[in-house]
């Protein structure tokens, strides 16, 4: 069986949007450097970036409100909030810039203008959108913000969602119209176009199988061609592994000692998809109730507008499902095989901790369909099964993190890098794709700490608010915004200034 051997200076491992993201950092801040992209399937943007595998609303916590949770007092916590809208700014100005310099192309084929609401209903449900709105609507990222509550403007507004809704049970939304709709896998694609055109290589059907670190710091990967069984020897100076699910499997290879301790939940998902032209055209927003009491924030029903390959739909769940599966495509020895000496403990310690997770996770599972359609009759009163069909969802594996003896699970990213920064990889599931440049830019900085000093110039052209934030400058967030707003076709609404289009540049700072 014939062997090859390929030498590079960066190996991203998946061809999802955190690799793809990564890449083009690297290309504009090192064009010399060669990159590789190794991806097991055949395609991009396959697994949790495809565009039906998440909920792609841009999550920058507009409308989820499990990101503004009800405090012990009544009060409303909006910092996780401002924190999430803060990085999905900087992904949006990168994608601006990228649109500017010719390293994405038409914005509408990855990101549409859609409006972004919370709805609750009960005097409970109103009471608490109320004061979510009182402190978030003076906050610089959220100015534009509406709370409504009357049954005229809820039904002008959301027309699906007022027919046959009994409104003596009191309504209450908080609207915000400039919010976006993401197609992950059409930006992670056209990210991979740019980087494999200017010189990067992108390997399909290639799985990694091993990593093993050399004594000079540089890594040799053991990579199998699926399509010719051919094996094939990769040396990297520098390794990401941005594989989803299989991330967890590949850094417990590696060896590394930070990424001992951590394990993963896998948790399925489904959701009803809507192509109904007539339903698709009474429901153009982005909606997010409140998740039921005691279940987990994965569970957030949300009835959304999606736009893929220009064409609308409807997406209503999620409906969790489980299967030891780490990735939709992967094995199901993938959750034993993950269980390791180290995170033995950690990964035990979570079903009593986890109690409401695991009661959720039954229930969902012993649903029927009728029951349900029952479910999407809370966002939809005249729902009618024969209109939605059931799509499976990306696999998403929560990271459960070692906590002294124990551990914890945590419903959102970790960025795991070495000591000596020679390899990094992501855990977790939401915000994910919303925070990828972000995200990011923490991997470039933990593993380039010599170099990233002499790239803040270049990441201040990319991303005009670098080192700053966005929520403390509200002169600067307009600039940001009428910028990005121009670049990437977003019309404009109650939250931006009015400014001339052919003005809004990036703001020289």
């Amino acid at each position: 069986m014939s062997h090859s051997v390929i030498k590079t200076d960066v190996a991203l491992v998946g061809a999802g949007i955190m690799s793809a993201t990564l890449g083009a950092l690297i290309r504009r801040l090192e064009p010399t450097w060669s990159i590789s992209v190794f991806e097991r399937l055949d395609a991009a943007a396959a697994e949790s970036s495809d565009p039906w595998n998440n909920a792609g609303t841009g999550h920058s916590a507009l409308c989820e409100l499990n990101y503004t949770p009800k405090t012990a007092d009544g009060d409303v916590n909006i910092d996780k909030a401002i924190n999430i809208n803060e990085q999905f700014q900087v992904s949006r100005q990168f994608w601006a810039y990228s649109v500017d310099n010719g390293i994405l192309g038409d914005p509408s084929e990855f990101i549409n203008p859609i409006p972004h609401v919370s709805f609750t209903h009960g005097s409970d449900g109103v009471d608490y959108l109320r004061k979510r709105y009182d402190r978030l609507a003076g906050q610089v990222l959220f100015e534009g913000m509406e709370f409504i509550d009357d049954e005229a403007t809820f039904s002008e507004r959301l027309p699906l969602m007022s027919a046959g809704r009994d409104f003596s049970d009191p309504v209450a939304l908080n609207w915000f119209t400039d919010g976006t709709d993401v197609d992950f896998g059409a930006l992670t694609q056209q990210l991979l176009n740019h980087i494999g055109e200017t010189g990067a290589d992108v390997y399909f059907g290639h799985s990694v199988t091993n990593l093993s670190k050399q004594s000079d710091g540089s890594w040799i990967m053991k990579v199998s061609n699926l399509r010719t069984k051919q094996k094939v020897t990769v040396h990297a100076k520098f390794v990401f592994v941005g594989a989803g699910g299989g991330a967890l499997h590949l850094l417990q290879k590696s060896g590394i000692a930070e990424a001992k301790g951590f394990g993963g939940f896998p948790v399925s998902g489904e959701f009803f998809r809507c192509t109904n032209p007539d339903l698709v055209a009474d429901h153009q927003a982005k909606v997010y109730g409140q998740a039921a009491v005691g279940a987990p924030p994965m569970s957030v029903p949300h009835l959304d507008t999606r736009v893929i390959n220009h064409q609308p739909g409807l997406l209503f769940g999620p409906y969790a499902g489980w299967s030891p599966k780490f990735l939709k495509s992967g094995k199901i020895t993938d959750l034993p095989f993950s269980v390791k000496p180290n995170n033995l403990l950690p990964m035990l310690s979570i079903a009593p901790q986890e109690f409401g997770l695991l009661k959720y996770l039954i229930s969902e599972l012993a649903a029927s369909r009728a029951d349900r359609v029952n479910t999407l009759g809370e966002f939809v009163p005249r729902a009618d099964g024969a209109d939605w069909e059931i799509i499976t969802a990306g696999q998403r594996v929560q990271v459960i993190r070692k906590t002294g003896v124990g551990g914890s699970l945590e419903f959102g990213t970790a960025v795991v890098t070495a000591d000596d920064g020679t390899i990094a990889g992501l855990l977790g599931a939401s915000p994910g794709a919303s925070t990828a440049v972000p995200a990011m830019l923490n991997v470039l900085e933990k593993c380039f700490p010599k170099e990233y000093a002499g790239w803040k110039p270049a990441l201040t052209e990319m991303i005009p608010s670098f080192g700053q934030k966005l929520s403390d400058n509200r002169d600067l967030f307009r600039q940001v915004w009428d910028w990005t707003s121009a670049s990437l076709q977003l019309k404009r609404g109650a939250a931006a200034p009015q400014v001339d289009a052919e003005r809004a540049t990036a703001p020289a700072l």
